[in-house]
């Protein structure tokens, strides 16, 4: 099976990490290491594929377009209401070419990552993982609204996250880290 190859390269790719880290039973680092090593590739496909100047400029027009409709809604004005309309068609095209920048980086990078995924859902030391928080981090990262969506093992303990919470976390904080310096506009993963 083509699964089976793309697990025994990921095994052997990441196996010595496992081997490597503080804690092999519970592979903390070695989540972290795989979440950075993935929000950099998804980051640096955005930087190469996506027209940043452009997206930008297409963000502008579309914030600038939906204050002009709702002043114009506001002050009743409808040859100023009927003009936006009329403006509106040419603001959809817009609308779809930013939606397609940034659909891009997504189709090249969607199945490899969906393959460590699934990797990382069978290796039994990262599926097993359970990071415990500090309960302030544990409020603050709002993860008990997280947990109202995904149901953690009955094993899990009270303040503490599984491996996809952890990878989420350190995902996160890493994308918007290379978003910086790689100088990408805008938010977003």
């Amino acid at each position: 099976m083509v699964l089976d190859i793309f697990y025994g390269a990921l095994n052997a790719v990441f196996g010595p990490v496992i081997a490597l880290d503080p804690n092999p039973n519970n592979p903390i680092f070695t989540i972290f290491l795989i979440s950075t090593l993935v929000a950099f590739v998804i980051t640096l496909a955005n930087k190469l594929l996506v027209n940043q100047d452009r997206l930008e400029s297409l963000k502008i027009e579309m914030q600038e377009f939906q204050q002009e409709m709702m002043e114009a809604r506001k002050a009743n004005d409808p040859k100023a209401v009927e003009k936006m309309q009329k403006q509106q068609m040419e603001m959809m095209g817009k609308q779809k070419e930013m939606m397609t920048m940034s659909f891009k980086p997504m189709i090249v990078t969607m199945v490899p990552i969906l393959i460590v995924f699934w990797w990382m859902a069978q290796e039994p030391h990262i599926s097993q993982t359970v990071v415990m928080l500090p309960q302030v981090a544990y409020y603050v990262l709002l993860v008990p609204l997280f947990h109202m969506f995904y149901h953690t093992a009955p094993t899990t303990p009270p303040g503490a996250i599984e491996w996809l919470g952890w990878y989420v976390l350190c995902s996160f904080s890493m994308s918007q880290l290379f978003r910086k310096l790689m100088g990408l506009k805008g938010g977003g993963m």
